[in-house]
C-alpha cells in the first residue's frame, strides 16, 4: 500500500478570511449586521457629518479671530460690520481679554510673579510624574514644601514685592492654586482618614467615621458658605481668615472624606494574607502600612483617586458663589464687559472656558492610564 498521499511536513496555518478580522468585520459585526443596524448606523453619521460640519464653520471658518470691540462680532443692525447675520465664535473676545481669563485682576506690572511660579511649578512637576526620573525624594521635598513658601511670597507679596490681596486674584491662576494645594491635602489627610475608619481603636473609628458621613452627606456649595459666609460669625470681633484660605480649606476638607473612601476600598481588596505576612515579619502598625499595605492599596485605586482629584478640579467654578473668580467665573465676569456685548460672545468663552478643563482634565486621566500600565505587574511573569 502506497504512503505517497500522507504529508510529511505540517502545513503553516494560513491567515483567517478577510471578513472575519479588521476593520471591514468590526464594522459589519458592530454597525451593520442587521437592516435595522444599518439604518441607525446611516442616520448617526448624516447627523454627525451635519454637525461636525456647521460646529467647524462657526468655530473656525465664520469666526473672528481679532478686533478691538464687538463690532467686529455683531450685525450692522447692532453697530457690528457682519452684513448678513452673526458671525461665528468671537475668538477675537478671547485674545482681547485673555490676560485677565489667565491671572484675573493681578496688576498687570506685577504679572511676571504667578508667571514664575507656573515656570517653577512645571520644572517642579515634570520630574515627578516621570517614574524614571531620579532623586524622587529631593523632587517631593521641593514640589510640596519649597515651592508653597515661595509661590505664597511671590504671589501674595512682601520682602521687597508689593503686596497683591487675595481678592484681585482670579482665571485660571485661582483654579490651578485651589486644585494643586486641595491635591496635595486631601490625598494624605484621606489616607489618615482611611485607616483611622478601620482601626480597632473606638474613639479614633467614630471621629473619622463621623467626619466623612458628615461632609460627604453635605454638597460642596454648601462647604464653601459655611466657610466664607458662616465661619466669620463664629470669630472673636476683629479677626478675619483670608477668603481665598476659606476656599482652600473647604475644598480640602471636602475632597479628603472622599479620597478616605477611595482609599478604604483599596485597603479592603488587599488579602488578608499580606497583613498576616508582615505581622509574620515582625514589622510595627506604620512599618506595615508604609512597606506592605499602603503601596498596593493604592496601585489598585489610582483610577478613583485621579477621578476624585478630576472632579475637585472642575468643582473648583463652585468658589464664584463666594465672590471669588476662577476661570469659569472671571470668564462670565467678562461676558459684562459692554464694549464685547453680543449674541456669540457668552457662547464663546463658555467653550474656551469647557476647552480649558476638558484639557486638564484628560491629561490627568491619560496619565492616569499610563501609571496604571507602568505599575501593572500583577501578571508579569
Amino acid at each position: 500500500m502506497s504512503n505517497s498521499f500522507v504529508r510529511t511536513a505540517i502545513l503553516a496555518p494560513e491567515p483567517p478570511p478577510l471578513g472575519e478580522k479588521g476593520a471591514v468585520a468590526w464594522l459589519r459585526r458592530n454597525l451593520l449586521a442587521t437592516p435595522k443596524d444599518i439604518v441607525l448606523t446611516t442616520l448617526a453619521l448624516v447627523f454627525l457629518a451635519w454637525a461636525l460640519f456647521h460646529a467647524i464653520d462657526w468655530l473656525f471658518v465664520q469666526a473672528v479671530w481679532s478686533g478691538p470691540d464687538r463690532t467686529f462680532c455683531a450685525t450692522t443692525v447692532q453697530g457690528g460690520i457682519q452684513p448678513d447675520g452673526w458671525s461665528g465664535a468671537c475668538w477675537a473676545f478671547i485674545n482681547a481679554k485673555f490676560d485677565q481669563i489667565i491671572y484675573g485682576g493681578y496688576p498687570p506690572d506685577e504679572r511676571w510673579r504667578p508667571t514664575l511660579v507656573g515656570i517653577l511649578f512645571v520644572l517642579l512637576l515634570v520630574p515627578m510624574l516621570i517614574p524614571s526620573a531620579p532623586r524622587k525624594g529631593l523632587n517631593a521635598i521641593l514640589l510640596f514644601g519649597a515651592l508653597p513658601i515661595i509661590s505664597i511670597v511671590l504671589l501674595y507679596g512682601g520682602f521687597g514685592l508689593e503686596i497683591v490681596e487675595t481678592p484681585r486674584w482670579g482665571g485660571l491662576m485661582v483654579t490651578l492654586v485651589l486644585s494643586f494645594v486641595g491635591i496635595a491635602v486631601s490625598f494624605p489627610l484621606g489616607i489618615v482618614l482611611a485607616l483611622g475608619r478601620r482601626s480597632h481603636m473606638p474613639v479614633i473609628r467614630t471621629i473619622c467615621v463621623i467626619f466623612i458621613e458628615v461632609v460627604r452627606g453635605v454638597p460642596l456649595i454648601t462647604v464653601l458658605f459655611m466657610a466664607s459666609v458662616m465661619l466669620p460669625l463664629f470669630l472673636p470681633a476683629g479677626w478675619t481668615v483670608d477668603k481665598l484660605l476659606r476656599a482652600i480649606v473647604g475644598v480640602s476638607i471636602f475632597a479628603s472624606a472622599y479620597m478616605a473612601e477611595v482609599i478604604r476600598g483599596g485597603l479592603q481588596a488587599i488579602p488578608k494574607g499580606q497583613f498576616e505576612g508582615a505581622d509574620s515579619l515582625g514589622l510595627g502598625y506604620w512599618q506595615k502600612m508604609r512597606l506592605i499595605i499602603l503601596p498596593q492599596a493604592i496601585k489598585l485605586v489610582i483610577p478613583g483617586i485621579v477621578n476624585t482629584c478630576i472632579g475637585m478640579f472642575k468643582d473648583t467654578s463652585l468658589v464664584s458663589i463666594i465672590s471669588m473668580y476662577d476661570l469659569l467665573g472671571i470668564v462670565r465676569f467678562l461676558f459684562t464687559d459692554p464694549n464685547w456685548a453680543s449674541a456669540v460672545t457668552p457662547l464663546t468663552g463658555l467653550i474656551f472656558a469647557g476647552f480649558a478643563f476638558w484639557l486638564f482634565c484628560f491629561g490627568m486621566s491619560r496619565y492616569s492610564a499610563f501609571i496604571e500600565r507602568h505599575l501593572d505587574t500583577g501578571y508579569k511573569r
